[in-house]
């Protein structure tokens, strides 16, 4: 029988995209396609037959090599399936064997991204990327993981694993796999290999890059000092505000901390005469250079930095209607189809010995185990901690080698070969420092400037010029694959704290709760410990005088919580604790905007003896409140405008709640008016170093012309008078940036010189009316004249993009493979984190990429929800089959026992043993 769903009060509408007769026609579409790509004479031979040939077997039987006994795979109405075995090789086995039943073609894409081998399967292109990749050096450290670091029994589960992915390619060709492979094949000879055991291990090094910290803020605040000083770069970058947003940990539940880290005792970048400082130009080129690269590999990955992390908390069963803990989490990240998680149940029909798990949340394709989900003690949630995990060193070199403490040592090198599918392979060389890889060998422009930049004017220590390092915990061998295993098993925060205490990269946030009714939280990772400086800025990379220690923080050291007395935990991305906390670990926390609002929420509920509920924390979820709109509304309303078309949008925010429902129009136009603020207050005055990139990068107004001309007309469009100077992205840091000269109409900030036809801005006021007429005319360009028909939804959208030949394809293999677009409630540091970038348009570029609430205890009460569906194949029932439920804020039930999975089970699958 299908699952029931439960929506909360006030979901937000939706666009939903046909669904039986669509599916029928995109798949009419890619035969099409296929048909002529390869030549009408072979039409025939792409039928609808060829294309479904590929759909999993999810009933009867199959045999199953290496199995020891039988195995039940159980799917329900949405193809989520739950897998039952009696030892965990034999479990492990079949997760791998449905899991490439499914995703094989993103579990492949992944494996060729995360080793450097793109251009093995898409060409050319690919080589920038795979150079940097293979600079990096994911597979390599993966490698070493698996030879000497990880555990014997995590080793035999990567083994399985892998023997039931190649047990489900057996015999398989491309076409038979996916349809990808099918269409792929049209332009090159590539076929699928077998899975390995560190194919498996390399995934989580992608994942740490994704939630790797403050690089990107690191590389901006050196920008930065090519055009503002000291106090306009604080401006930029505040102090997390303690006491408005609360830090995750209140008093600090921590062993007793040694090394202070003092301010005053740290060194100067001036070096025996080698200042920083002094090679800003060619520096910043680098950096800038630097900043180009990175922004390349979130294409494939999803993008970083701020808006990226999550939400979760955890409430004691004190405050519950249960009378148990409810345990919530929802995961930031890009919109991927198919989703980067993959639902799944992975059951020992006994617990024992030889058949240890009994567990079931989300997993990636590609590794065994459940990442985030509950056993039958025990559930756990991840958000982003945000650690400082990664430095950038300024290195001077020469051919012979890179100068520290005043000697040349030789770099430590490697050679890479490239292959290429239909294309000549390409040999790289990677150089390696004491501080990391030089990424900035892969940049041919970063090559040739750090060749001109000056370097200091003392001989003994005169380099060719200079290059960048990164160093990067993850770029060490770790245990955080041990970890998963042991987070699976755990049966008490003991054992839970054990297994977080191994899982190293990438640092998160780990909540708790269990059946006894205990709550708690865990800062794990592995978070190094600077010698001198805060991380914030590149580092002199020639003086012993800066690094890492060679230990990091103790794990004993790292703050955790345990049944802490206000009775919940909240986990959003802000400040894990105060800054009394004697180890640094991070400058660059989230403001708090989203976990404010969480905690606000709780605690308005439970005041009074309040009880919150399953429905409570699912409404909760889809909250929509601007936090900025909040501070600014009040503002704005009373500025006096005579324009009636403006004075008409102004009145929208009147009486508004400050929620960005997507049928809202008061939504629509204050982010409109935010978007102009941060352009107008801020991206004048920033270095064209981090000038946007995208749709509105080009665009210029048109000269001696009137305000209908079209050019001037995609200006106002775009929000952007100079596209060589940079835009804000709107993040919740903006938040406080604004907030803090909010009550200082005279600051700086708020001056702008004349420019064109537009007069100066002299203060706070004119600033903002300025800013509602620039969003008006925006809003008009996009939405239409009549204000009646906007809606935030409308300028919010989310299309979900199949990640490789959805981008980078055929028109109309895009148009198969891709859906959307939907119209989303929420936003930039709402609950209901649907993220846009104000720097490049309104559009969604992170989500929830899922939902649950955990009911403990009373497992089946659970519920959860993806962002696409199980499946991976663009024409199966499967493939979108949650999204128009995510995008209004339902849930599905969730089966966990014996006797609800059984009653949800549509398909059930035995795997034997041949």
């Amino acid at each position: 029988m299908p699952a029931n769903t439960t929506a909360p009060s006030g979901s937000s509408d939706a666009k939903k995209p046909g669904r039986k007769k669509g599916r029928r026609a995109r798949l009419l579409v890619i035969v099409l396609v296929l048909a002529l790509v390869a030549g009408v004479g072979y039409g025939a031979y792409w039928s609808v037959s060829t294309v479904r040939a590929s759909y999993p077997q999810t009933t009867g039987t199959l045999e199953l090599k290496g199995l020891t006994g039988d195995v039940d795979v159980k799917r329900d109405d949405y193809g989520i399936p739950q897998i039952y075995a009696d030892s965990d090789a034999d479990l492990f086995r079949a997760q791998g064997f449905v899991q490439a039943q499914d995703r094989f073609w993103e579990m492949d894409v992944r494996r060729h991204m995360t080793s450097g081998r793109l251009s093995e399967m898409f060409g050319s292109g690919q080589v920038d990327t795979d150079a940097f990749l293979r600079t990096l050096g994911w597979r390599k450290v993966a490698q070493e993981e698996y030879d000497k670091v990880l555990d014997e029994d995590t080793k035999k589960n990567l083994q399985a694993y892998a023997e039931g992915v190649n047990a489900y390619l057996a015999g398989k060709d491309g076409k038979d796999i996916s349809v990808e492979y099918a269409a792929l094949g049209l332009t090159n000879d590539y076929k699928p290999t077998e899975w390995t055991p560190v194919d498996s291990v390399a995934w989580l090094k992608a994942m740490a890059w994704d939630l790797r910290g403050n690089m990107q803020d690191e590389i901006d605040r050196s920008l930065l000092t090519s055009r503002l000083s000291e106090k306009q770069i604080e401006d930029l970058y505040p102090e997390y505000p303690y006491k408005k947003n609360r830090p995750i940990v209140d008093q600090g539940a921590v062993s007793p901390v040694t090394g202070e880290f003092d301010p005053e005792a740290e060194p100067s970048d001036d070096i025996g005469g080698d200042t920083v400082a002094g090679a800003t130009d060619g520096l910043n080129t680098q950096l800038s250079a630097l900043s180009d690269t990175l922004d390349e590999i979130p294409a494939l990955l999803g993008p970083n930095g701020n808006g990226i992390g999550s939400n979760s908390w955890v409430v004691s069963g004190a405050h519950t209607t249960t009378g148990k803990p409810l345990l919530a989490n929802d995961p930031h990240l890009a919109p991927m189809l198919p989703s980067l998680w993959y639902q799944m149940g992975l059951h020992c029909r006994e617990v024992s010995k030889t058949c240890r798990y009994d567990t079931a949340g989300y997993t990636f394709s590609g590794m065994p185990g459940v990442i985030i989900g509950h056993n039958q003690d025990i559930a756990w949630g991840f958000t982003n901690l945000g650690a400082d995990v990664t430095d950038l060193f300024l290195e001077k070199v020469s051919a012979d080698g890179y100068q520290y403490d005043g000697k040349t040592e030789p770099f430590v090198t490697r050679e890479e070969t490239i292959k290429v599918a239909g294309g000549k392979s390409r040999k790289i060389t990677v150089r390696e420092t004491n501080n990391g890889p030089l990424v900035s060998d892969r940049s041919s422009e970063m090559e040739k400037v750090g060749k001109r930049a000056p370097v200091t004017n003392s001989a003994p220590d005169r380099g060719d010029g200079y290059a960048i390092a990164l160093k990067w915990t993850a770029l060490d061998p770790g245990k955080s694959m041990d970890a998963v295993f042991e987070l699976n098993r755990a049966k008490d925060f003991k054992t839970f704290r054990a297994a977080a205490e191994h899982f190293e990269v990438p640092s998160q946030n780990l909540i708790y709760a269990d059946t006894e009714g205990n709550i708690g939280y865990q800062a794990p990772g592995k978070i190094p410990v600077r010698l001198n400086g805060d991380g914030t800025m590149p580092s002199p990379g020639w003086s012993s005088k800066y690094g890492w220690e060679k230990d990091p923080i103790p794990f004993d050291e790292l703050p955790y919580e345990y049944n802490p007395e206000r009775g919940y935990i909240v986990t959003a991305n802000q400040a894990v604790i105060d800054d009394s906390y004697k180890h640094m670990l991070t400058k660059d926390w989230g403001y708090g905007a989203r976990s404010q609002r969480i905690n606000d929420l709780i605690q308005k509920k439970i005041d009074d003896g309040g009880k919150v509920s399953t429905d409570d924390m699912q409404s909760m979820q889809m909250d929509n409140q601007s936090a900025i709109a909040a501070k600014l509304v009040p503002k704005l309303v009373k500025i006096g405008i005579s324009d009636k078309s403006v004075r008409e949008a102004q009145k929208l925010l009147e009486g508004w709640d400050y929620t960005q429902e997507s049928d809202s129009a008061a939504a629509a136009y204050f982010n409109g008016v935010w978007r102009n603020i941060l352009k107008l207050a801020f991206g004048n005055k920033l270095p064209k170093e981090l000038r946007p990139k995208g749709e509105c990068l080009n665009v210029r107004p048109a000269a001696g012309t009137g305000p209908v001309d079209e050019q001037n007309k995609l200006v106002r469009e775009c929000g952007q008078r100079d596209p060589d100077t940079a835009q804000p992205d709107g993040g919740d840091r903006w938040y406080e940036v604004v907030e803090s000269i909010l009550d200082d109409p005279d600051n700086e900030w708020w001056k702008v010189p004349a420019q064109g036809r537009e007069e100066a801005i002299d203060n706070r006021d004119q600033l903002f009316a300025r800013a509602m007429e620039d969003a008006r005319w925006e809003l008009t360009a996009k939405l239409g004249k009549d204000i009646s028909t906007w809606n935030w939804g409308r300028l919010h959208q989310l299309t979900l993009r199949n990640q490789t030949l959805g981008t980078e394809g055929p028109d109309l293999l895009q148009r198969a493979l891709n859906r959307g677009p939907w119209n989303l409630g929420g936003g930039e540091a709402a609950v209901n984190a649907t993220g846009w970038n104000a720097a490049g348009g309104y559009g969604v570029i992170w989500v929830p990429s899922m939902r649950m609430v955990v009911n403990v205890g009373d497992w089946d009460k659970s519920r959860w929800i993806n962002l696409t569906g199980a499946s991976g194949h663009a024409f199966s029932a499967h493939y979108t089959d949650q999204t128009d439920k995510w995008a209004d804020g339902e849930l599905l039930d969730w089966s966990y026992g014996k006797g609800a999975v059984d009653k949800s089970t549509v398909d059930t699958l035995t795997l034997k043993k041949p």
